[in-house]
């Protein structure tokens, strides 16, 4: 796990070392462990080294080799790295490393680019070939990895994030509100689709995508994995014992692939069914001594700030080693400037500084960690799915239960040079239902959900804050063999009874019943969902600033509404409108834009 970038040169010139050098110093939080620049002609490589797989400094990077006449920078984990190696050696590969490094540059030289579809694992990479001088850029499935990207005069510049984009030099970059980006923030729960970010002159590659840049410039996008989330008539006619087998059987493989690691892996143990679950499935499998953590917040607005109860019960069960984190609330806010400069993009989830903080105290004693994001959107966990189940009209259906507002409030709350006459979010949903691949309303939000809202909602914010701590924050529920499976589940069986039923009957060999039949929860922020007292102050200092009034973003009469009553607008999502506006003004405020 490391952060990535660097600078291709598409007009003749030296690729800038030391923009390249500037950039990779930005990502330093994300690889503690090691630095180097690669420089040669049109191409320059920044690499910061987090040491997880081969300790050696034969796995450091930028790797080149120059029998091949290839050079790469990687960020994340090919699980199935070992496998891959053995098949190479058999073909007559020599290896200098034992990582998984250079098992990527060995399948690319042997399969080319197609080679990510042999890849178990989280990645994003860059290969360039000395001979042809092309360049290739690839991110993993289900966009664990992040890869921003941004056009500067005669050149392209990539990074693992979007301020390190900014490090290489923002004078080159234009830097102005993306006006689409902004009408999905404000309706799509701040999810900023790909290839989209909330600036004009930074964007991502998307999910599953592979980018191939000739010499010249010329450039050729292929998306190598598509998610298909319908049924066949075999899928219909299983009974629900077979799905449960099915699924905890590919639970099982995708935990155990997660444990590929030279150093110790620990569990963000929440006391949810989906972390619980993890945690079980390793103790099944062996582990002993496991290092579990959780954390938890002061109460606020009558709402309880932890879930140590559940956490405990589990680690109580298994006998980990389990580690509690209670948050005061000065120190809560306090840490929040810190949060927001972790952040890649504006999210706007209240957990996102738990996270940042529980990393912080993880990294202490583990640097590895598996989690269990995914699981809600994979298997149908959330409250929207289920009036989905006979719906006639899919897309007003899912935005009339997701959107956190509708096309005329947006109209009401930006400056009217952000916004034309067009719905653009509702534009995005209809054209991703419109793919083939997923027939059923609640199919195609399950899809849409993994492939879109999953990567730039929930995995980008443990990826941010993990890293922000060199931390490695490994995913099992995203294994893509595992999401394959429970796309061709039908959907009653996800979504019945509160959700997830399928997978939470299938845990109840594994972990207490009393993890699987509790309320459903997540990491509890109270005084952020509640925004009164000192952090209404905070918000209002932000939203009054200088640089806000400046800026213009957004309708001061809809401002001031917010502020006057904070607990009076919430989402459908039951999220704070005022905390989404705000967030975003403190996230542009923080990194000077």
């Amino acid at each position: 796990m490391c952060g990535i970038c660097g600078e291709i040169r598409f007009d003749g010139g030296v690729a800038d070392a030391g923009a390249v050098s500037r950039m990779a110093e930005r990502l330093a939080r994300r690889g503690p462990d090691g630095a180097g620049v690669f420089a040669q002609g049109r191409i320059a490589f920044g690499h910061r080294r987090l040491k997880i797989i081969d300790l050696s400094d034969s796995a450091q990077q930028p790797m080149a080799d120059p029998d091949l006449g290839l050079a790469i920078v990687f960020n994340g984990c090919i699980y199935n790295y070992p496998e891959l190696r053995e098949e190479l050696s058999a073909q007559g590969y020599r290896f200098f490393s034992h990582g998984d490094t250079e098992v990527i540059l060995k399948a690319f030289h042997a399969w080319g680019p197609m080679c990510v579809k042999r890849f178990h694992g989280m990645f994003a990479f860059c290969i360039w070939e000395r001979e042809s001088g092309r360049v290739t850029l690839a991110r993993d499935r289900l966009g664990i990895k992040p890869l921003y990207t941004a056009e500067v005069p005669g050149g392209l510049r990539f990074a693992s994030a979007l301020p390190a984009i900014l490090a290489g030099g923002r004078g080159e970059i234009d830097t102005d509100i993306d006006p689409i980006a902004l009408h999905h923030y404000m309706t799509f729960h701040a999810v900023v689709p790909a290839p989209r970010t909330i600036l004009k002159g930074v964007r991502k590659l998307p999910p599953a995508t592979v980018l191939s840049i000739d010499a010249d410039g010329t450039r050729s996008e292929q998306r190598y994995w598509t998610l298909e989330v319908q049924q066949t008539g075999d899928d219909l006619r299983r009974s629900p014992e077979e799905w449960q087998d099915m699924v905890m059987d590919a639970l099982r493989v995708a935990v155990k692939r997660r444990l590929v690691s030279d150093v110790p892996v620990g569990v963000l143990l929440s006391g949810g069914l989906d972390s619980s679950l993890i945690v079980g499935l390793l103790a099944e499998q062996g582990q002993t001594g496991l290092n579990t953590f959780s954390v938890g917040f002061e109460a606020a607005g009558g709402e309880k700030g932890d879930e140590f109860q559940y956490s405990d019960l589990v680690a109580e069960h298994f006998g980990t080693d389990h580690h509690k984190l209670f948050i005061p609330s000065d120190r809560l806010i306090e840490t929040l400037p810190r949060t927001f400069d972790a952040m890649n993009e504006p999210m706007v989830s209240y957990d996102n500084v738990g996270f940042f903080l529980l990393s912080e105290e993880v990294s202490k004693h583990v640097h590895v960690v598996q989690s269990g994001q995914g699981a809600d959107e994979v298997f149908g966990g959330y409250h929207w799915y289920p009036p989905l189940l006979d719906s006639n009209d899919p897309v007003a259906d899912y935005a009339r239960v997701f959107f956190d507002r509708d096309h005329a409030e947006v109209a009401q709350a930006v400056d009217p040079r952000m916004v034309d006459d067009t719905d653009h979010s509702r534009a995005f949903v209809a054209e991703h239902f419109g793919q083939p691949g997923a027939d059923r309303a609640v199919d195609k939000a399950l899809r849409l959900d993994t492939t879109v809202m999953l990567v730039d909602d929930p995995v980008k914010r443990v990826d941010n804050m993990t890293m922000a701590w060199g931390l490695e924050a490994r995913v099992p529920f995203l294994d893509h063999e595992l999401v394959e499976l429970a796309g061709r589940i039908p959907a009653e069986l996800k979504v019945r009874d509160g959700g997830k039923w399928v997978l939470k009957e299938g845990a109840r060999k594994v972990i207490p019943s009393g993890v699987i039949d509790r309320p459903k929860g997540y990491f509890p922020v109270p005084a952020l969902k509640y925004i009164q007292g000192p952090y209404l102050d905070f918000v209002r200092d932000h939203l009054d600033s200088r640089a806000a009034r400046q800026r213009g973003l957004f309708r001061r009469d809809y401002v001031d509404m917010l502020l006057d009553d904070p607990t009076g607008h919430i989402t459908p999502l039951r999220g704070s409108k005022l905390w989404q506006v705000a967030l975003l003004e403190m996230w542009l405020q923080t990194h000077d834009l």
